[in-house]
C-alpha cells in the first residue's frame, strides 16, 4: 500500500512540473532585444543637387566629327532632381565644356601683294541644357545606390564648318583677300543615356559617378561623357 501511494505521489508531481510550463526566474519572463533598424541615407521623397566636373570624347577623330570637332573636352555642369518617390526622379542639367580644338587651322590672307600664313587652333564654349528621368535602386542598409537615367535636350555651340571666303577690294588696282574662316555656331537635338553609382557619407552630402553616351542629330556627332561629383540632398 505504502509503494501505491509513493508511486502514485511521483506521477502526480512530475505531472504537475509538464503541465506548468517553463520555469520563471524571479517571476518574470525573459525578453529578446529586438535589433535596431538600419539608418536611412536616402529618403523617399527628396531634392538632389548635383554639382560635377566631366570629360567627354568624341566617337570618331576630330577631322571627321560634325559638331564637337575635337578628339576630347574637360567642363562641369549642375544638375536638379526631385525624387517623387524613392526609386523614381526628375530634373533637368546643363552643362558647358572647353571644345578646344585638336588640330590646326589656317589661316590665307593675300593683302596689298602679300602673302601671310598665320595657324592657330580653334576653340569654342559647347555646352547643353535637357530634361532627365533617373530610376535608382538604394540598396538597404547600405550607403550605396546604383541609377541608371535617361534625358532628352539641346546642344549649342558646335556645328562651326571650315568655310573660305573671298573679297575684292577696289584701289590702284585691286586687292584680293582669301580667308579660311569659319560658319555660325548650330543647335542641335541631343539624347541621353547612361548609369552610375552614388554613394552617401550622411543623409545629405554624397558622391556621384556616372557614364552616358550623347547622341546628337546627324551623322558623326555622338560622344561619351564621364561625371564625377558631389550630391546634396534636401
Amino acid at each position: 500500500m505504502k509503494r501505491l501511494l509513493l508511486v502514485t505521489s511521483i506521477i502526480v508531481g512530475s505531472a504537475s512540473m509538464i503541465f506548468a510550463g517553463p520555469y520563471s526566474y524571479g517571476g518574470k519572463e525573459q525578453i529578446a532585444a529586438a535589433p535596431a533598424p538600419c539608418p536611412q541615407w536616402y529618403a523617399d521623397y527628396e531634392w538632389n543637387v548635383d554639382l560635377w566636373g566631366t570629360y567627354v570624347f568624341t566617337d570618331t577623330e576630330w577631322r571627321n566629327d560634325k559638331y564637337l570637332e575635337v578628339d576630347h573636352a574637360w567642363g562641369g555642369g549642375i544638375d536638379f532632381k526631385y525624387f517623387f518617390m524613392r526609386y523614381f526622379g526628375l530634373g533637368f542639367e546643363g552643362w558647358v565644356v572647353d571644345a578646344n580644338q585638336a588640330g590646326t587651322r589656317t589661316f590665307i590672307d593675300f593683302s596689298d601683294h602679300e602673302f601671310v600664313q598665320q595657324t592657330g587652333r580653334q576653340r569654342n564654349a559647347v555646352g547643353s541644357v535637357l530634361g532627365t528621368f533617373t530610376l535608382r535602386y538604394p540598396i538597404p542598409c547600405t550607403r550605396f545606390s546604383p541609377y541608371v537615367f535617361a534625358g532628352g535636350g539641346g546642344i549649342f555651340g558646335g556645328g562651326r564648318r571650315p568655310q573660305n571666303v573671298a573679297e575684292v577690294e577696289a584701289g590702284e588696282g585691286f586687292d584680293i583677300i582669301r580667308t579660311h574662316g569659319f560658319s555660325s555656331e548650330e543647335t542641335e537635338a541631343l539624347g541621353q543615356f547612361g548609369g552610375g553609382l552614388e554613394i552617401r557619407f550622411t543623409p545629405h552630402i554624397g558622391w556621384m559617378a556616372d557614364f552616358s553616351w550623347n547622341v546628337v542629330d546627324g551623322p558623326e556627332n555622338n560622344f561619351g561623357m564621364v561625371r564625377s561629383g558631389l550630391t546634396f540632398a534636401f
